[in-house]
């Protein structure tokens, strides 16, 4: 991805930017948020689980000292899950950073956001996409014409079914949309209730692992522009860039280790129980990982590819408008 431009809708950001950071130092930044000079700048971020890049940075300590290094520490706040919560949390001041789709985050970004997206890291070619049960005799898209499908309201499930949908011209209405929360889906679909799931890996991985269940179309092949971003409140990034900064490297640097040795970044805390990935579910998430991107910077030809689900989705009626994108989108490599 190639560095982002300065944007105009965010001159003002820029500026304000530029004067907290110039010549400035961890413990003089440190003092902008609120407590005692020197004392570090506390980060709440979501809970990682068990599995990924914060989770082996909470775990053996390399996030606390990436953070440290800039006059920061972390505060583990509530848990990782859908991003609309998250943005929520983000705009009443209860949370810094959260990481999305651009589809939630689209949805999102139409409701007054208090909050910028910093990074970028590719569609996911082949740990998303529309999952069937195995003997469904669902063989095709056009096959779920009639039938129900299971979706997260105006995030990534209900991007990939409509997209899915267009690739194949098949008007949206005739395929029945069931809203429902991904954690709450597994259930339903194992039990038949919905005819397929359209979904990601987080939830993909345990169907697709048992054995009884599969895509029947990947990111790949809808033509999926379901970029996973990374967000931080707009208040914390004029007041702590350099924090900002610190937190998008250590991301860029630790995802390129996970995609060269997913399995070191998975089951951190523990290998038994609910969050553990097993058998061949474990199989599975290590070759998606190895399939997927890394987290980069927002380049030109990102912001190109969120202005078409921008507007897609206004053409399908999810939003009310097209969402300008570009609007909160921060040039991270301009930090500091």
């Amino acid at each position: 991805m190639r560095p982002l431009p300065a944007l105009t809708a965010l001159t003002a950001l820029a500026a304000l930017v530029t004067l907290t950071a110039c010549g400035a130092d961890p413990a003089a930044d440190s003092g902008r948020s609120g407590g005692a000079k020197g004392a570090a700048v506390t980060v709440r971020i979501p809970d990682p689980g068990n599995s990924g890049v914060l989770a082996r940075g909470k775990q053996d300590g390399s996030l606390d000292k990436a953070l440290a290094a800039v006059g920061a520490k972390v505060a583990w706040t509530g848990s990782a899950g859908p991003f609309a919560p998250a943005a929520q949390a983000m705009n009443a001041d209860q949370l810094d950073f959260a990481t999305g789709s651009i589809t939630s985050g689209i949805t999102s970004l139409s409701q007054n956001p208090g909050f910028a997206f910093f990074t970028a890291t590719d569609p996911d070619p082949v740990g998303e996409g529309i999952l069937v049960r195995e003997g469904s005799g669902i063989g095709s898209v056009r096959d779920l014409v009639g039938r129900k499908v299971a979706v997260n309201k105006g995030g990534t499930g209900e991007y990939l079914l409509l997209k899915a949908l267009a690739k194949e011209g098949i008007p949206a209405d005739r395929v029945e949309r069931v809203y429902l929360r991904p954690d709450q889906t597994a259930a339903v679909f194992n039990a038949g209730q919905v005819d397929a799931w359209a979904v990601w890996s987080t939830y993909a991985v345990a169907e697709i692992g048992s054995g009884k269940a599969r895509f029947l179309v990947d990111g790949k092949a809808i033509g999926s522009d379901n970029y996973s971003l990374n967000a931080v409140r707009s208040d914390f990034a004029k007041e702590h860039p350099a924090i900002v900064k610190a937190l998008y490297r250590y991301l860029h640097d630790n995802s390129a280790k996970e995609r060269k040795d997913p399995a070191a970044y998975l089951n951190v805390f523990t290998d038994a129980g609910p969050t553990a990935v097993t058998g061949k579910a474990k199989e599975v998430q290590i070759g998606f990982t190895r399939e997927g991107g890394t987290v980069d910077p927002i380049g030109p030809e990102d912001i190109a590819r969120f202005k078409t689900v921008a507007g897609f989705y206004a053409d399908q009626k999810v939003t009310p408008g097209t969402v300008d994108v570009a609007a909160h989108l921060l040039d991270v490599e301009s930090l500091s």
